[in-house]
């Protein structure tokens, strides 16, 4: 969404110097039934009474969906009358010279339409309208500024701000142009700065910054050290990656729209990338374990606030163990094909997997130590920067935001120990011996919690399959019950 479909139609059209009909598909879709099929009727007419003639229909996705059981609502036959009278004014093969009717469509949801629709001589073609370059979001950039004619300061560089945008559709930066200027006017600024761009930008990112801090006390501390954290273990990576790992830009402790309490701005080293390394994995997995590892280390006890960093670890952790193949217990396998049966779900080794297989608990325990891995490299670079994380928490917790020079001050000094050196560049998982005595008993903290929460599960398996049929009722009663609260 947001990348310029419905604006690359118009300039279609602009070019062919035709007559031009666009309409939305949920236009066709009405109450009562056989009233959307007339509507594509009349909008093919006039289009052929004035050919040669280009029709664009936008979000086809509304009345072209797959007729299968799993995209099919039930009950709705006029969905699929209108379809099928799409699919009758869509005969390619008509070879009428003096009636050609070119027919544009633009969607988000390319893989549930309907397979019919897409066969030779209907959308055959298909154009894969991405994510800008940096060229195009320069260029973007420059189309926005000058509709808007807004005056910049001489601070502000569309090249640098192209760099520094990296993801970011053409909605996005002309809703990043449209913020930097409001920003400016609030400020009674007769010039947009680079200050207002970068605020844009971090709204973008991070959501906006609330007025005021809801933190006080104690959690104020544990944000600051979480936030600190990250900050440590994402220099050290850093280091160990010059070439493609960005350095800490920004630090804050101010909660902001997006629910985040803090956060911590790495922007990307280099502008636009098409492949991620296998160091560049391990090094993301510890940087998001930095702030739960600054708990285990420096609080009196740990909070809810690495949720979000946990979640996207365990996903980032899966996803290169079962689908990326950069394990060397699981191989080259990608685990979600292999379990399916293959690719068309026809094999026979999938129903293996899912009742005896062990592939499961080999992923899983894969990942666990992968986790654990990051987790104990993230505490053994705190703990050998603990003057550093103790110093910058505290002058965080003060002034609830830090970046610029007085950020590179502290961060210029952090030392990377061996055991990140080993985890990042070359996969090899800690040796607990060799950590710091510290660092081990936070660790068998964790591995004691865990192992104690393993045998309370392993009982309740056993109490529940001890007798069969109260086991089986209890499934069924919970699968009533989630019916009933997804319903």
């Amino acid at each position: 969404p947001g990348t310029g479909k419905t604006l690359l139609a118009r300039a279609v059209a602009g070019e062919a110097d035709v007559p031009f009909f666009s309409i939305s598909a949920s236009e066709f879709v009405e109450l009562y039934v056989g009233m959307g099929a007339m509507r594509v009727r009349e909008l093919f007419a006039n289009a052929r009474k004035e050919a040669p003639a280009i029709v664009f229909i936008d979000e086809i996705d509304a009345v072209a969906k797959g007729r299968d059981m799993r995209l099919r609502s039930v009950g709705n036959d006029e969905r699929e009358q209108t379809l099928n009278q799409l699919l009758t004014e869509l005969d390619g093969f008509d070879s009428n010279k003096d009636n050609v009717v070119i027919c544009i469509a633009a969607t988000n949801r390319p893989d549930v339409l309907d397979q019919a629709l897409l066969r030779p001589g209907r959308f055959d073609r298909r154009v894969t309208v991405e994510r800008p370059d940096r060229v195009g979001r320069e260029q973007i950039l420059k189309v926005h500024l000058a509709r808007r004619g807004l005056p910049l300061s001489n601070d502000v560089s569309v090249s640098t701000l192209a760099g520094g945008t990296t993801g970011f559709t053409g909605a996005d930066l002309a809703n990043l142009v449209n913020e930097a200027a409001l920003l400016a006017g609030r400020r009674a600024k007769l010039e947009v700065g680079r200050e207002e761009f970068d605020a844009a930008i971090m709204r973008a990112v991070a959501g906006i910054e609330k007025k005021r801090s809801i933190l006080v006390g104690v959690e104020k501390e544990v944000v600051a050290k979480h936030e600190v954290g990250h900050a440590l273990v994402g220099t050290a990576i850093a280091r160990l990656l010059p070439l493609t790992a960005g350095e800490v830009d920004k630090l804050s402790i101010i909660p902001r729209s997006g629910g985040a309490l803090g956060f911590t701005y790495i922007p990307p080293k280099t502008e636009d990338r098409a492949l991620m390394f296998d160091s560049e994995i391990r090094g993301q997995l510890a940087m998001l374990m930095g702030g739960r590892a600054a708990e285990h280390l420096a609080c009196s006890a740990v909070s809810t606030g690495a949720v979000d960093d946990i979640r996207r670890a365990t996903d980032l952790a899966y996803k290169a163990v079962s689908e990326y193949g950069l394990n060397r217990s699981i191989g080259p396998i990608n685990v979600g094909v292999l379990a399916a049966g293959g690719m068309d779900g026809e094999g026979g080794m999938g129903v293996l997997m899912k009742d005896g297989g062990s592939m499961a608990r080999l992923v899983e325990r894969e990942v666990k130590g992968l986790l654990e891995g990051a987790l104990a490299v993230a505490m053994e670079t705190i703990t050998a920067n603990r003057s550093i994380h103790e110093g910058l928490s505290h002058a965080l917790t003060t002034s609830e935001r830090m970046e610029g020079a007085p950020l590179a001050q502290w961060l210029d000094h952090v030392r990377v120990p061996d055991a990140a050196r080993e985890f990042v560049l070359y996969g090899r998982l800690p040796d607990r011996l060799s950590l710091e005595p510290e660092v081990q008993e936070a660790l068998d903290a964790t591995t004691a919690a865990s192992v104690a929460s393993v045998s309370i599960d392993s009982a309740l398996d056993t109490a529940s399959s001890g007798s069969r049929g109260p086991a089986r009722g209890g499934a069924q009663r919970q699968q009533q019950e989630q019916g009933e609260s997804s319903g």
